[in-house]
């Protein structure tokens, strides 16, 4: 606990984290929308927490996305809340605009590579 409360001390405390926080949030949504994913939540309700967004077709098969992901090191979360199809990216922990990055760039490969048919989304 000391560790954790030195580590938010010296990020600059809670709002410098929140901030960080948002900042990941922020460009995680702008890179999934120029990918042509869709969030779950509207904007005007959305935390920076973590992040729904809708399969982006029909028949996407989100066991494959996620086992692709996972085999270059990143792990999100399946969207199981409510009976809508997503899944879910976290923006909190240990992450920084460059993990965020890293993640857009895995996505990008993996619906390259799935070949998803995807429509880039207003930001």
């Amino acid at each position: 606990f000391a560790q954790a409360l030195r580590e938010l001390t010296d990020e600059g405390g809670i709002a410098a984290r929140a901030a960080r926080y948002r900042a990941n949030h922020d460009a995680c949504v702008a890179g999934m929308r120029a990918m042509g994913f869709t969030e779950f939540v509207p904007e005007n309700l959305q935390g920076h927490i973590i992040t729904s967004f809708l399969y982006p077709t029909d028949d996407f098969d989100f066991g494959e996305f996620y086992n692709r992901l996972n085999e270059k090191g990143f792990v999100i979360y399946p969207g199981k809340v409510t009976k809508a199809n997503c899944f879910r990216i976290g923006h909190i922990g240990h992450l920084f605009p460059a993990d965020t990055d890293a993640l857009l760039t895995a996505i990008r490969a993996v619906a390259g590579e799935m070949n998803l048919s995807l429509s880039p989304k207003p930001t």
